[in-house]
């Protein structure tokens, strides 16, 4: 486990025939976070609704849930017909067994050949509704543009009366941004643990340990290595053959690659193009966590903002880029080059210990819930720019506002990666 031991001496790193000088800065690898405690999965299996009372006034679960798949058999036909035709009416549908009928909810006269094959299946009723899917999922897109961090969820009410929105606190003006109406939660903060306990194809900006050495890294971006899906992290996590798994011991495979030269490895499970993110309070707390598609990589450029996710701090944003293409001399590990400076404009965490590995994301403006990989996490300033740590683990770790990270096409190039997985 790494410990912050003060300054780095000035140094030499040779690379590319050039002699760069790193002085003043303590560039420490972002790992070795203390192993938290993870939650077991069962190691049994069984019925979890066996002992719980039966809902409706029905006989038993069985009967219930046999229901209950003849609903969603008839509602799946429904969507999908009805997502075929762009002027479709239809709304929603309210799958609700202890109502003994299917709720249909559609904007105009709903098609009576469609009704009649869902009432073959199972009772159903059909309703009126103010807006349809469509029009629900504009306001919807219109509603996180305009609100951002302050709401928690957001999305159409089956019934088709409006939107659902989830919020911390409440959210004034919600209905005028939206343009259509709103029904607000408050107090809604989604549990943030998938971070700790995913699963296969794995997401980048979740948490892996190295069963050998016992430390703690963040899983980067999903990779094509060889036509084979693979995941990116850093090469100070770990070393050829070492096992990973995630915090509840369930295994991710070797490290199948490595290079430390560009400080990145490859985790030889399978992963998928999603990254994991998350919202914060003002201060830096997790709020709520949701995962984004990766549409492709860009390189970031001097004066660019990205976002890190890694899995101890969780997502960070307003970090400015300030410098690219530089070699970095990482205590107890080596040169480093492909790197970028970046610096968090407002002085607080912008990665810390844990988060090694973790991407580096660039924002789509067209659509923000969409990212570009732009790097892998790997080292950050632990003695001229420490500040108190956020996110999921925010004590007992080191963290900075001054961090580096492996330029994407480097570090691909590094591990002989061909691409981002796309989600």
């Amino acid at each position: 486990m790494l410990r912050s031991t003060g300054l780095l001496r000035r140094a030499a790193a040779t690379a590319f025939g050039v002699t760069m000088l790193v002085a003043g800065v303590a560039t420490a690898p972002a790992t070795a976070a203390p192993a938290p405690a993870a939650g077991g999965k069962a190691t049994t299996a069984g019925s979890f609704v066996d002992s719980t009372p039966v809902p409706g006034g029905f006989a038993s679960w069985k009967e219930l849930l046999e229901l209950q798949q003849r609903m969603n058999t008839a509602a799946a036909r429904i969507t999908k017909l009805a997502q075929r035709d762009a002027k479709s009416g239809f709304a929603g549908v309210i799958a609700d067994p202890t109502a003994r009928k299917l709720q249909v909810f559609w904007k105009g006269e709903a098609p009576a050949g469609l009704v009649a094959t869902s009432r073959a299946t199972v009772p159903t009723e059909v309703l009126p509704a103010a807006y349809t899917r469509r029009e629900l999922d504009v306001a919807a897109a219109k509603l996180r543009r305009s609100a951002g961090d302050r709401i928690t969820t957001v999305g159409p009410r089956a019934d088709g009366a409006g939107l659902l929105v989830g919020t911390q606190s409440g959210l004034l003006g919600a209905a005028s941004m939206a343009g259509v109406p709103v029904t607000v939660q408050t107090g809604v903060s989604a549990a943030p643990a998938t971070r700790w306990d995913d699963t296969a194809p794995w997401w980048g900006g979740g948490a892996w340990r190295n069963a050998t050495t016992g430390g703690g890294c963040s899983t980067g971006f999903g990779v094509f290595q060889g036509g084979s899906a693979r995941m990116l992290s850093a090469a100070h996590c770990g070393n050829i053959n070492n096992a990973a798994t995630d915090p509840t011991g369930q295994s991710i495979g070797i490290v199948g690659t490595r290079n430390a030269g560009t400080d990145t490895l490859l985790l030889s499970g399978s992963s998928g193009g999603r990254v994991f993110n998350n919202s914060t309070d003002a201060n830096g707390a997790v709020v709520s966590e949701f995962s984004n598609q990766v549409i492709g990589a860009q390189a970031s450029q001097v004066g660019n903002f990205v976002c890190t996710s890694g899995a101890y701090s969780g997502t960070r944003c307003s970090i400015q880029v300030k410098a690219r293409n530089l070699c970095i001399n990482v205590r107890d590990f080596g040169t480093v080059c492909g790197q970028v400076q970046a610096e968090s404009t407002t002085r607080t965490n912008a990665v810390g210990q844990g988060d090694s590995g973790g991407p580096v994301e660039i924002v789509n403006p067209a659509n923000t819930l969409q990212v570009w990989a732009t790097g892998t996490n790997t080292a950050i300033d632990d003695g001229g720019a420490a500040t108190a740590c956020t996110g999921y683990r925010p004590t007992g770790r080191v963290c900075a506002w001054r961090m580096y990270y492996e330029d994407i096409f480097s570090g691909l190039a590094g591990v002989g990666a061909s691409g981002v997985i796309l989600g």
